[in-house]
């Protein structure tokens, strides 16, 4: 079953939040965490990411930095406290979603 892009957009910063806060990654290495921890549900373009992580480092949540791997230059992402503390908020956030969502249709407790 594939997933609506609308559902994938409401919930694209947590995700890159969650995954940043285990340890700093590329984009494309992203791209693959994400897709490979929700077994394949979640699969992202590029085209999408980026302008999502530079919104992101803009609002200072992400930090990022250029460095050489495997002979390759590579942006590395990491996320600051300030995007510690907005993937707090916004994990109260889903998780008022989440259970609202379930109770309307009937999953909730």
């Amino acid at each position: 079953m594939t997933i609506n892009k609308e559902l994938l957009k409401g919930s694209t910063v947590i995700l890159l939040l969650t995954v940043l806060n285990k340890k700093e990654m590329y984009g494309y290495e992203l791209i693959k965490e994400i897709e490979q921890s929700s077994e394949g549900v979640f699969s992202m373009k590029e085209g999408t990411l980026y302008p999502i992580l530079h919104m992101m480092e803009a609002e200072g949540w992400l930090d990022a930095n250029w460095s050489m791997h495997d002979g390759r230059k590579r942006k590395y992402y990491r996320i600051t406290d300030r995007g510690r503390n907005q993937l707090k908020e916004k994990t109260k956030e889903w998780v008022l979603f989440r259970t609202a969502v379930d109770t309307v249709i009937g999953e909730g407790s």
